[in-house]
C-alpha cells in the first residue's frame, strides 16, 4: 500500500494545555503532548512544531532552567531526544521547534511531552506574542518513516491571543475640517505592545484650546468597550486646535493637530496602502484586516499587498470581493492590489495598486502557488511595467526583504512614488536612488504591516526596529479616483506613523512656468503659475522660489531639514542657544546594509565623570524588552537597541549646565566629548554601514515649540532637476518627508 495512503489521519495527535486564550506578549506555560500513530516514530524520525514567519513569539531555549523560554521535551518511553530551534520550514511556517528521535523509537501511543516555557525550575514561562490574533497555530509535522518527508497531522493546536491591560491611549481626529462641517473622534486605549484594548476603566477630562460642539467635558470608559467614537463635533470658527485626554490631573494622551479652515479646495486624508494578512505571509484573515483600519485604527484608506507568490486565484478573487465590500466613498477608501515580489537582482519589490477590482495579478513567481494560473510569471520589473503599460494601474517602489531596484527598472508613468519608511525601516537612499537617475518621484511612508495592524503597526519584540509609517494625501473628496490623482501628481507626504501636520508652499514674485504631468514622459499641458506645491514641476527659469514651510507636530520639533536633493542647504531649530541647558541628547541610527539582516543590533554604554547624570529617558525605544538600565547611579548607563535606518537614543538630564566628560562605548562605534566644550553644534561618530551613526547634541531643559515656520528662498541655476524637499525630526523620534517640488530647465 502507498505511504500517502496512510496520510495524515495515521500520523497520531497532539493537544494543547491549557488552552488559552492568553494575553498577547504575556509569559505562559503552554504543554503540547504528541501521541504517536500507527506507524509511530522510526529511529531518526522527527516531529517539527511550526508558527508564523513573521511571529515574534520567543525563540525556545533549552539550558537555562530559570530563564525565560525554557523548553523541555520528553518521551514516555524514554527514547533519547536531540531538540533545538531553526527557521526551518516552508514559509509562513519558518519558525520551528525540531525534535528527533534517536537511540530508540515510538510505537503507536507512546507520547512526547513538549513544554514550552516549563516553570518547574523557576522559569517564568514562555513569552507569547505580542500581537492579538485568533487562533495562533502551532503548525505540527510528523516524519514517520526517518526519510524526512513531513506529514501535517490533521487537527493543529492553537490558541488565542487577546490584548493585555491599558497602557497608553490615543485620540484620532483629522487633521483639516471645515467650519460647520461635521467630524468624528476616536479614542482608543492600548496595551504595552499597542494592541487596542478593552481592559480599561477610565474617567477621561477632554480638554480643547477652543470651544469644540458637541464635545463632552468628561467620557467615561468602562471594561469591555472597544475604542470610543464621538461623532458631529462642529467648530464654528476657523484656527487651529489641541486636545488633551486628562486623567487625575496628568495628560494621557493630546491628539494630532487640527486645522478649522473656512473652505479647502483639497482636504488631509491618512493612509496605510500596504500590509498583508494571513493568507499570506501576516496573520489574521484579509477581513479582520480591513476591519483593523477601519475601525481600530481609525485610518481614511487602505490598500492590501500580499506577496504574489502567494496569492491563489482563489484568493485573488476573494481580495477583490473584500476591497469592493469595504470600499465606501467618502467615509472609507479600499484598494485592489498586490506585491509584486521579484527577487532583488530581478527589480525587487513593487507595490501594484488598481483603480477598479476585477484585473490580472502578474506574478514575480509561482514558487508558492501550487497548480494552474490564471496568468503566467513575470520575472523581471521591466515586463512588468510593460504588462502594466495599458492598466489604470499605480506602482510605488518598496524596500521590504527584497528592496526596490530603480536603477535596474523603473517607468514614471505608473511608478510616480516611492516609500521611504515603513516596519522594515526608514529608507531615503532610495528617494536619493531616484534624485541620481533623474527621476522625478513623490514620497510615501506605509506600514507594511504583517500582524494585523494596519495604520497602527508596532515593531513587538522582534527585529523589526520602526512603527508602522502612515502618509497623508491632499484630495478633494474621500474616493478612489481622488486617491489616483493625489498618487499621480505627488500630492502627499509620509511619516514615521504620527500624524504630524506639514505644509509648504512655493511662490514666485513672477508668472513662470508648471506642468500638468511630467514633461519627461509625454507631451503636457504647461501654463503659467506664481504658486507650487508638493509634487508640482515648475521651469521657474531664473526666477527664485520662496519656500513657506509650516509644521505642527505632535511632540516638539527637534529640526526641519530643507533640502535641495540629497543635500541639506537649510537646518531650523525652534529654540536659540540661550534656550540650552542641562539636556544632552545621545542618539544613534543607520542600518547595516539595503538587503535582509539590515537591522542594526545597538549594544551600548556610556559613562560620565565631572558631572552627574540627574535623571535619563529613553528616545525611540520601541520595544518594552529593550531598556536603559542605570548601571552605577549618576554615572553609567547600558542599553541594548535595534535600528533599521531610524534613530533612537536616551536624554540626559545633567547636575551642571557645563562640564563632565561623556564617554559612549558601542559594539558599532565609540566616542567621548567633552561637555565643557560642546556648545550648540552636534557632535557625530561615524559607525559606517548605511548611515550608522552617534550624534550628540545639547536641548532645552523643558520641551519646547510643536509648531515651526521657515521661510527658505532657492534659485534654481539650471541643469539637472532640483528636487526641493522638507524632512522633520520630532524630539521623540518621528520624522516626515515631504514630497518635493521639482525644479526644471
Amino acid at each position: 500500500m502507498p505511504y500517502s495512503t496512510y496520510l495524515p489521519e495515521h500520523m497520531g495527535a497532539i493537544k494543547l494545555t491549557p488552552p488559552g486564550p492568553f494575553v498577547a506578549g504575556s509569559h505562559a506555560e503552554l504543554t503540547l503532548v504528541y501521541t504517536a500513530g500507527t506507524f509511530g516514530i522510526d529511529d531518526t524520525g522527527m516531529v517539527k512544531v511550526s508558527w508564523r514567519t513573521t511571529s515574534d513569539m520567543s525563540k525556545p531555549q533549552f539550558d537555562k532552567p530559570a530563564a525565560a523560554n525554557f523548553t523541555t521535551v520528553e518521551a514516555s518511553n524514554g527514547a533519547k531526544l536531540e531538540v533545538w530551534f531553526d527557521r526551518l520550514n516552508i514559509r509562513p511556517y519558518a519558525n520551528t521547534l525540531l525534535i528527533r528521535v534517536g537511540r530508540g523509537y515510538l510505537r503507536a501511543g507512546d507520547t512526547l511531552t513538549i513544554c514550552l516555557g516549563d516553570r518547574r525550575q523557576g522559569s517564568p514561562g514562555y513569552r507569547l506574542q505580542t500581537n492579538c490574533e485568533e487562533k495562533v497555530e502551532l503548525k505540527t509535522s510528523i516524519d514517520a518513516f526517518a526519510t524526512y518527508e513531513f506529514c501535517e497531522l490533521p487537527q493543529q493546536p492553537c490558541f488565542d491571543l487577546i490584548a493585555g491591560p491599558a497602557a497608553h491611549w490615543k485620540a484620532i481626529w483629522p487633521s483639516l475640517v471645515v467650519t460647520g462641517e461635521p467630524f468624528r473622534l476616536a479614542i482608543v486605549a492600548e496595551d504595552m505592545w499597542g494592541n487596542p484594548t478593552e481592559d480599561a476603566e477610565q474617567i477621561l477630562t477632554l480638554v480643547p484650546s477652543r470651544p469644540i460642539r458637541g464635545l463632552p467635558e468628561r467620557v467615561t470608559i468602562k471594561r469591555g468597550e472597544g475604542p470610543r467614537v464621538i461623532e458631529n463635533l462642529l467648530v464654528d470658527a476657523a484656527g487651529d486646535i489641541d486636545l488633551s485626554l486628562m486623567a487625575d490631573g496628568a495628560m494621557l494622551a493630546r491628539a494630532n493637530p487640527l486645522r478649522v479652515v473656512a473652505s479647502a479646495p483639497l482636504r488631509r486624508y491618512w493612509a496605510d496602502l500596504h500590509g498583508q494578512s494571513g493568507e499570506t505571509i501576516g496573520m489574521g484573515s484579509a477581513e479582520a484586516y480591513f476591519r483593523y483600519a477601519r475601525d481600530k485604527a481609525f485610518i481614511d484608506m487602505v490598500g492590501h499587498q500580499g506577496n504574489d507568490f502567494q496569492i491563489t486565484d482563489a484568493f485573488w478573487v476573494k481580495l477583490n470581493q473584500l476591497t469592493k465590500e469595504f470600499d465606501a466613498p467618502g467615509r472609507f477608501v479600499c484598494l485592489p492590489g498586490y506585491e509584486w515580489s521579484g527577487n532583488t537582482g530581478m527589480g525587487g519589490d513593487r507595490n501594484i495598486f488598481f483603480r477598479r477590482e476585477g484585473r490580472p495579478i502578474r506574478r514575480s513567481s509561482h514558487i508558492l502557488v501550487e497548480g494552474q494560473t490564471s496568468t503566467d510569471a513575470i520575472y523581471t520589473a521591466d515586463e512588468l511595467f510593460r504588462a502594466l503599460a495599458g492598466e489604470d494601474a499605480v506602482v510605488i517602489a518598496h524596500v521590504g526583504g527584497r528592496y526596490a531596484d530603480l536603477k535596474y527598472a523603473h517607468d514614471g508613468k505608473l511608478e510616480t512614488t516611492v516609500e521611504v519608511h515603513s516596519t522594515w525601516g526608514t529608507f531615503e537612499w532610495l528617494l536619493h536612488d531616484a534624485f541620481e537617475k533623474g527621476y522625478r518621484v513623490g514620497v510615501v511612508c506605509h506600514s507594511d504591516d504583517h500582524k494585523g495592524r494596519p495604520g497602527a503597526t508596532k515593531p513587538g519584540a522582534s527585529t523589526f526596529g520602526a512603527i508602522g509609517g502612515l502618509s497623508c494625501y491632499f484630495m478633494p473628496e474621500l474616493t478612489r479616483d481622488a486617491l489616483f490623482e493625489a498618487l499621480r501628481k505627488r500630492r502627499h507626504y509620509g511619516t514615521t506613523g504620527t500624524r504630524l501636520f506639514l505644509d509648504l508652499v512655493g511662490t514666485f514674485e513672477r508668472d513662470v512656468t508648471g506642468f500638468s504631468a511630467d514633461p519627461q514622459l509625454a507631451p503636457t499641458q504647461e501654463f503659467a503659475v506664481r504658486e507650487a506645491r508638493m509634487g508640482d514641476i515648475i521651469r521657474p527659469g531664473r526666477v527664485p522660489m520662496r519656500l513657506k514651510i509650516e509644521v505642527t507636530g505632535t511632540a516638539p520639533i527637534d529640526r526641519v531639514d530643507v533640502l535641495h536633493g540629497t543635500r541639506v542647504a537649510q537646518i531650523v531649530r525652534p529654540f536659540a542657544a540661550a534656550d540650552l541647558g542641562r539636556r544632552v541628547r545621545v542618539l544613534w541610527q543607520g542600518a547595516e546594509y539595503r538587503g535582509r539582516g539590515r537591522e542594526t543590533m545597538w549594544q551600548g554604554k556610556l559613562t560620565m565623570s565631572g558631572n552627574r547624570i540627574a535623571r535619563f529617558a529613553p528616545v525611540n525605544f520601541l520595544n518594552p524588552e529593550r531598556k536603559v538600565v542605570e548601571t552605577a547611579p549618576g554615572s553609567a548607563l547600558a542599553w541594548t537597541s535595534v535600528t533599521t535606518g531610524n534613530l533612537a537614543g536616551i536624554d540626559l538630564w545633567l547636575d551642571e549646565v557645563r562640564g563632565g566628560m561623556l564617554k559612549i562605548e558601542t559594539n558599532i562605534v565609540s566616542g567621548e566629548i567633552d561637555l565643557s566644550k560642546l556648545a550648540d553644534e552636534i557632535a557625530v561618530f561615524n559607525g559606517g554601514g548605511l548611515g550608522r551613526q552617534i550624534s550628540v547634541y545639547r536641548l532645552p531643559e523643558q520641551d519646547w515649540s510643536r509648531r515651526v515656520t521657515v521661510d527658505h528662498s532657492v534659485t534654481f541655476q539650471g541643469g539637472a532637476d532640483l528636487p526641493v524637499y522638507v524632512r522633520v525630526t520630532q524630539s521623540d523620534g518621528h520624522q516626515a518627508w515631504s514630497s518635493p517640488i521639482y525644479l526644471i530647465e
